[in-house]
């Protein structure tokens, strides 16, 4: 049996080329979103692979799993490998406060085998959407950073052709040409919620000004958490955003 890989988070047009767009969606019988509406925590859809020949209707694919703690990872793949919309679910590798990996401090990734109707990527893909990153599904919902190469006065029409094959409610949250500013936003989402907004909060209150205009303490109590659990939120932040 051989097995072909498509990484659907690579893009094959240039950062500068086309049309930037960030898709926040859902759509029924996605085990993904069930598993994260439930459950805290998220997944992010790496690469796919099909198999040729064997007659399976199932498809394989690379996953992380990642959350705050172990318990929250433990009981996210649980809810996935009981589903009935999956199949097997195998271990790839455990990882610890992998920050540049997945938002959560702990996170897991792994393949699964799934029907590949059940997910949004392919219909993405056939419509021109190329992924430049890897899909996050979190608290029921996906993003996926994509780039349309085509005439922008196309997408309307585009999305609305996934909308009706496959029952999707599909916002776009972000949309722009090419450039340095559109890949700062793109950072700026790949970032959990949490990190997103202590990233925001440090910038409004002067947190990076010199002289600094509040502490970290500070923030920690308008951001309503301990002080080591906002820094942790914005170190994770920080990894990313500020290498730019």
């Amino acid at each position: 049996m051989s097995r072909q890989y498509s990484y659907c988070y690579m893009s094959t047009a240039p950062p500068e080329m086309g049309t930037h767009l960030t898709l926040d969606l859902w759509h029924p019988e996605c085990w993904a979103i069930q598993a994260t509406e439930e459950l805290p925590g998220g997944v992010l859809a790496h690469a796919i692979y099909d198999t040729i020949g064997g007659g399976s209707a199932k498809t394989s694919g690379i996953f992380t799993a990642y959350g705050e703690s172990e318990s929250e990872v433990t009981d996210l793949l649980a809810h996935i490998e009981s589903s009935s919309l999956t199949g097997e679910l195998r271990e790839v590798e455990t990882r610890f406060d992998t920050q540049r990996v997945a938002s959560g401090t702990v996170s897991y990734e792994f393949f699964l085998e799934y029907d590949p109707n059940d997910m949004i990527c392919p219909q993405l893909l056939e419509h021109g959407f190329v992924h430049n990153a890897p899909g996050r599904i979190e608290d029921g919902r996906e993003s996926w950073h994509v780039c349309y190469a085509g005439e922008r006065s196309e997408i309307t029409s585009e999305l609305d052709s996934i909308r009706e094959r496959t029952e999707a409610e599909i916002d776009i949250a972000r949309i722009s040409s090419g450039g340095q500013e559109d890949r700062r936003s793109q950072l700026l989402n790949t970032l959990t919620p949490k990190q997103r907004n202590a990233f925001k909060l440090a910038q409004e209150r002067g947190y990076y000004e010199w002289p600094r205009e509040v502490s970290t303490r500070e923030l920690a109590d308008e951001f309503g958490v301990a002080k080591t659990t906002f820094l942790g939120h914005l170190r994770r932040a920080e990894s990313v955003l500020l290498d730019f």
